[in-house]
Parts: C-alpha cells; sequence; structure tokens
C-alpha cells in the first residue's frame, strides 16, 4: 500500500491535521535535518496506525515535505479505517 503524506515539520506537537491537496498531513517536532522529520514520521505513523516501524518504508520524498510510504502488509481498508480512527481520536 503507498501513502501519500505532506509533513509541516517543526510543529509544535506531533499530530495527523487531515488531507491536504489529496494526502495526509502531518504536523511533526523533528526539524527537516539529516532525516530526523523522516524517521519522525515513521515513528508516528506507527504509534497511530499501531503497525512495526519496520512494516513502513519511505519510497519518495526524502527531502521533500510530500511524501510516499510504502506501508506493507495492511489493505488500504484496514488503512483507511486506522486512519480515520486517528483523526477521530484527535
Amino acid at each position: 500500500m503507498l501513502l501519500t503524506v505532506h509533513v509541516q515539520p517543526r510543529a509544535s506537537r506531533n499530530s495527523l491535521l487531515g488531507i491536504h491537496d489529496q494526502a495526509l498531513k502531518l504536523a511533526i517536532t523533528a526539524p527537516p535535518v539529516d532525516s530526523k522529520a523522516n524517521k519522525a514520521v515513521i515513528v508516528f505513523l506507527s504509534s497511530c496506525f499501531k503497525i512495526p516501524k519496520k512494516q513502513i518504508v519511505l519510497h519518495s520524498g526524502q527531502q521533500s515535505r510530500r511524501k510516499k510510504l510504502m506501508i506493507e502488509g495492511e489493505s488500504m481498508q484496514d488503512l483507511r479505517e486506522r486512519i480515520e480512527q486517528a483523526l477521530n481520536a484527535q
């Protein structure tokens, strides 16, 4: 499953912000330096979706706010439900 995210680095707290330009928008506290924001995105999504970090791989967008992440072992329907649950929990 390929998931597109739009990352807002250096936010005051990590959170899901909703949908932005057909991508899941995330606020991440880490700065976009030395892949810190990329690593923080993986850790944050892992905790939100309750899946192991090793199932989330950065596919493209290493130096961009817009990133594509490969989510392994999850169906589109399962992932959609987890995103909705995470957005409703905030």
